[in-house]
């Protein structure tokens, strides 16, 4: 019998809906795919068994009776493939191993500061390829690569400025696919941020919540709904570089009073440097800590008014968006004893009461790698589509 496109087109639908089912709901039978999904239960038997051929699932024991023969139960195989996810800080490079299930495997971190973009390319190499060695053995292997980036990256992946970087027009994923012949995803360090903790930590229970990635610059991820939303061309939440003081001090991308200038780990390394905290030394965020703990008032008022003005443009962010959460993320996480109570002060404050009534404000741990987490769940997800292809 001939199969025409649109026959295949349905296939994949059903194919697709099934192995999502079992990756989020397993252990579960194919009488409860069904039942679920509607399909006959002829047609999940035969998209079972594609997907057991091809590895993706796997059959365990056999569950509860509800009357009959005892159902056998059906398992995503999380170990059918390893996906590497990479966040590109502006003073480290975090890579991560996981599992199509997000679970961390390997782990690698370097810290550089003022590289080119070539050495900056080759530590990125260096990562991957020490991952890919320690990578299990696996049907797939290594499926793909997933960089979270900071800066402005359109929809083919090209950076087209990353301004703490000082890059303009780069070809990341070209450079990456060549060099290891994997499929390379570049994306917003934000937006990966965002997806990850949607996906696999603090922003599972929620539909509409926003990511503040507030490092050395700032962006943000969005969800909208449960989906990650990138804008008409895949620009969204750079709000690090909205203006907050029309004549403020110059930024890196050409604008001036950028919100990124007064609430960041910029801001604070150079304040203090210009406050001569440290001795003369080059600080950096955990000596401004360190002193903070050790009950220094400068370091603690410097982290305050951070607090402030990271919570001045949170205000800005709730009143566009109306969120359900925000999730306050990366390296100023490390002295949220001290920036929360001004950021959550703050809201408070100068937001209408309906605005905050229902809103949730939470700091990720810095230990949760969620740039990282949601780019290598972006290559697991190219991947299942690309698995679940029509022929």
């Amino acid at each position: 019998m001939h199969v025409t496109w649109n026959q295949q087109l349905v296939k994949k639908e059903n194919k697709s809906l099934c192995l999502y089912l079992i990756k989020n709901n397993a252990p579960i039978s194919r009488a409860e795919i069904s039942q679920q999904t509607g399909l006959t239960k002829g047609t999940v038997s035969t998209l079972v068994s594609e997907l057991i051929d091809e590895q993706l699932i796997n059959e365990s024991g056999h569950g509860e009776s509800s009357g009959g023969r005892r159902p056998v139960m059906l398992l995503f195989n999380q170990q059918a493939g390893y996906s590497i996810g990479i966040d590109l800080g502006v003073n480290y490079i975090l890579g991560i191993l996981t599992d199509l299930q997000g679970n961390i495997i390997y782990k690698c971190n370097e810290k550089y500061v003022n590289f080119t973009y070539e050495d900056t390319l080759q530590i990125i190499k260096n990562i991957i390829t020490s991952l890919i060695k320690n990578a299990p053995k696996s049907p797939y292997g290594v499926i793909g690569i997933g960089v979270g980036a900071p800066g402005i990256i359109n929809i083919e992946g090209e950076i087209l400025i990353a301004p703490n970087l000082g890059w303009k027009n780069v070809c990341l994923k070209k450079e990456l696919e060549e060099h290891f012949h994997l499929p390379v995803l570049v994306e917003n360090e934000a937006n990966a941020g965002a997806y990850g903790e949607k996906e696999f930590g603090l922003g599972q229970p929620y539909q509409n919540l926003i990511y503040v990635s507030a490092g050395i610059g700032i962006g943000a991820g969005i969800i909208i709904n449960g989906e990650l939303y990138k804008g008409a061309l895949g620009y969204s939440g750079e709000i690090g570089h909205m203006t907050i003081q029309k004549d403020g001090m110059e930024c890196r991308c050409g604008n001036k009073g950028c919100w990124e200038l007064y609430a960041s780990e910029q801001y604070l390394l150079s304040k203090a440097t210009e406050l001569k905290l440290g001795e003369g030394e080059t600080l950096h965020l955990n000596d401004l800590i360190e002193l903070a703990d050790q009950g220094n008032h400068v370091a603690i008022n410097l982290f305050h008014e951070v607090g402030d003005h990271l919570g001045a443009g949170i205000i800005n962010i709730i009143n566009t968006f109306n969120p359900e959460q925000i999730i306050i993320g990366n390296r100023l996480t490390l002295a949220k004893k001290w920036i929360e109570p001004q950021v959550k002060k703050m809201i408070h404050n100068h937001t209408l009461p309906f605005h905050h009534s229902k809103l949730t404000i939470h700091f990720s741990d810095i230990d949760f790698s969620s740039s990282a987490l949601g780019s290598a769940a972006f290559a697991t997800e190219n991947f299942l589509k690309f698995m679940l292809q029509p022929d």
